[in-house]
């Protein structure tokens, strides 16, 4: 019989380990992984934000997000704005440039991740694969 908690933590230490691949494989033209990942995560979003609502996303220090904001902001990457309900806040978009950006560092993680799936795994270990995660998925439905 297999240790549910045993399971558990496999399964975590394999999430954070496959997180900072796919951050490191955001690492596209000049920005950096914690600005792509910024960058991804507004666009995800998909509306205003504060920098503190995505330092909390990110799982960062405010202090590194405010950095990663302020290199994106130097870039033209994102837009800085008054928040109305409350001035002391601002409110961070994308520019056009920073939305197409983030496309772009989204498609290349995503082609080098489906290129080592498909170096590294036959197409039997990819069906287990699939339906691993097909069990998982009825972990996070419930």
């Amino acid at each position: 019989m297999t240790d549910p908690a045993s399971l558990l933590q496999r399964l975590r230490v394999l999430v954070g380990r496959l997180r900072r691949r796919l951050q490191d494989e955001s690492s596209v033209d000049e920005l950096s992984a914690p600005q792509a990942s910024a960058l991804a995560r507004l666009l995800l979003m998909d509306e205003p934000s504060t920098a503190s609502q995505l330092a909390g996303a990110e799982r960062v220090k405010p202090q590194s997000m405010a950095k990663t904001l302020t290199s994106l902001h130097e870039q033209g990457l994102i837009r800085r704005a008054a928040d109305p309900s409350d001035g002391r806040r601002q409110l961070i978009t994308l520019t056009d440039e920073g939305r197409a950006a983030a496309r772009g560092a989204r498609a290349a993680r995503n082609e080098r991740l489906t290129e080592l799936i498909a170096q590294r795994f036959t197409e039997s270990e990819r069906q287990v694969i699939a339906e691993a995660l097909t069990l998982l998925e009825r972990v996070v439905d419930e």
